[in-house]
């Protein structure tokens, strides 16, 4: 009973480092990254659909994305969606393909990308300490079903390891990404 209270939370744990993950692969650093369109939705035929799902995102150069919709009647559709989300990237449409030319970082972009990211790493590890604070609450209800004193602190122990090291995997991705920024 208590390895699949420990399993489960393992895996949302697991769940929360890769959500940490995704978030930073979509943050601009100054280098063209596909994963920057993720949160993109055109409006296809009335429906809201990701840019990844409509064209083939490439990145020909380390500063350029480039979009090749399948639907060329999509393009404007495309550049208006870029232009309106939180990018801060003017598209460059050309009847065909769309340009994204991501432009050098400042040093105040820097600083404030810089603390975006470490919010993020904070939030992650918000996340992990609750869902370890779940799995304690619900091993410490199992001692009302027979379960022994020193199963429960093993149990406890095993989780606290677990966080631990949930939360310095956090440590190393925010810091590499602090060092991807700042050198960019």
């Amino acid at each position: 009973m208590i390895k699949e209270v420990i399993k489960s939370h393992e895996e949302k744990m697991k769940k929360s480092l890769e959500l940490l993950k995704h978030e930073l692969q979509s943050l601009k650093a100054g280098r063209a990254n596909p994963a920057m369109l993720d949160k993109i939705t055109v409006d296809y035929y009335g429906t809201p659909t990701h840019i990844s799902s409509l064209a083939t995102i490439t990145v020909p150069e380390p500063r350029v994305l480039l979009i090749q919709p399948w639907d060329k009647s999509v393009v404007k559709s495309i550049e208006k969606a870029i232009q309106k989300s939180d990018l801060g990237i003017n598209p460059v449409a050309d009847g065909n393909v769309v340009r994204l030319v991501i432009p050098e970082l400042t040093e105040e972009t820097r600083k404030n990308l810089v603390k975006v990211v470490k919010k993020h790493g904070e939030d992650a590890k918000v996340a992990i300490r609750s869902i370890r604070r779940d799995a304690n609450e619900k091993i410490k209800a199992l001692k009302k079903e027979g379960v022994s004193e020193d199963e429960i602190k093993r149990a406890e122990d095993e989780i606290q390891k677990m966080t631990d090291n949930f939360i310095k995997e956090i440590d190393k991705l925010v810091e590499a990404k602090e060092k991807e920024i700042m050198t960019v």
